[in-house]
């Protein structure tokens, strides 16, 4: 027998093999409709960096009535994007997440304020009346910190209330509500931020503990796509996943595209604020900020003493 030619054999067949292995998919649900605060993502699945690591994903836009963390928890979707304080309370309820890996070092949700209001700071928000999520807690945050007492109107979404009205507040997204009162024909409003008061959450990726126990080398694959997209969105050509956007949701346009993406990076969103900040940073996690986060929410009565642990986030899918 020829073992040269054996070996030779076998080789082939395994390289056949290989090259024949259909790429895993795998299924991310976003938290808002495609928008530059997604330009990770879509520049990832554009230049072809989940494909490189054996992976075929689907991005599925979200809105309003997105239900990330219901699909994340039943299996409809692998990945899903949240913030991580919504997401600790989820968890101190038995759902069964895992946070994986961060979108943004500070979670751009804040406050939104009429150009011309008398609110400076956020001891100015004494007695007033905020259009906001009921319960929201960095408004809970606020009000222990600030000894404030304020009225809070449901948020609808909708920035109408900047047009005509110097009182307005509202819980806005640093990133993109801002354009759209401009363009509506209002001023640039001022913007009352989570990291300004001392309130660091995270933006986060979330997954199902068991697709985390059953999948991880296809999670640490798509850490690493992922990564790079948002590296690559940020510091080079954006316009694969602006054409992509485009395509997943026809409002983008060039220019509302091109003002997101520079608040993203002036207020280094993706790659982090403190001195720590940078590329490297993309993606990462840190422990300390957790029991922090953790800490302020059972000081706040959200969380129950010892109810969520450190266990409620991982580094174990990131890269080393």
């Amino acid at each position: 027998m020829n073992f040269r030619l054996l070996s030779f054999a076998s080789l082939l067949v395994a390289s056949l093999v290989a090259a024949e292995k259909k790429p895993f998919k795998l299924t991310v649900q976003l938290d808002w409709v495609a928008e530059p605060e997604h330009g990770g993502f879509y520049q990832a699945q554009a230049k072809g960096f989940f494909s490189d690591e054996g992976l075929d994903v689907t991005l599925i836009p979200g809105g309003p009535g997105a239900h990330v963390m219901p699909s994340v928890a039943t299996g409809k979707a692998d990945i899903g994007q949240a913030d991580d304080i919504g997401t600790l309370l989820q968890q101190a309820e038995g759902l069964p997440f895992v946070q994986f890996a961060a979108v943004f070092q500070d979670d751009p949700a804040g406050i939104l304020v009429h150009a011309d209001s008398s609110v400076r700071k956020f001891e100015d928000l004494q007695g007033k009346t905020i259009v906001a999520r009921p319960g929201w807690p960095f408004l809970e945050f606020l009000k222990k910190k600030y000894q404030l007492k304020v009225n809070v109107i449901a948020q609808n979404f909708s920035s109408a209330a900047f047009l005509g009205n110097k009182e307005a507040l509202q819980q806005g997204y640093f990133i993109a509500e801002p354009y759209h009162i401009v363009t509506a024909g209002g001023k640039m409003p001022r913007f009352l931020s989570t990291w300004d008061a001392g309130f660091r959450g995270y933006a986060v990726l979330i997954t199902n503990k068991k697709f985390a126990r059953e999948h991880p080398a296809e999670l640490r694959a798509f850490t690493r796509a992922y990564i790079r997209g948002w590296r690559d969105y940020l510091e080079g050509d954006p316009t694969p996943a602006h054409e992509a956007l485009k395509k997943a949701n026809a409002t983008n346009t060039d220019a509302f595209m091109a003002f997101s993406r520079k608040m993203i990076i002036d207020e280094k969103l993706v790659t982090g604020r403190d001195a720590s900040g940078g590329s490297a940073q993309i993606g990462r996690l840190d422990p300390a900020r957790y029991a922090t986060q953790i800490s302020v929410l059972e000081d706040l009565g959200l969380l129950a003493k010892g109810k969520v642990t450190a266990a409620a986030m991982t580094t174990e899918f990131l890269p080393k």
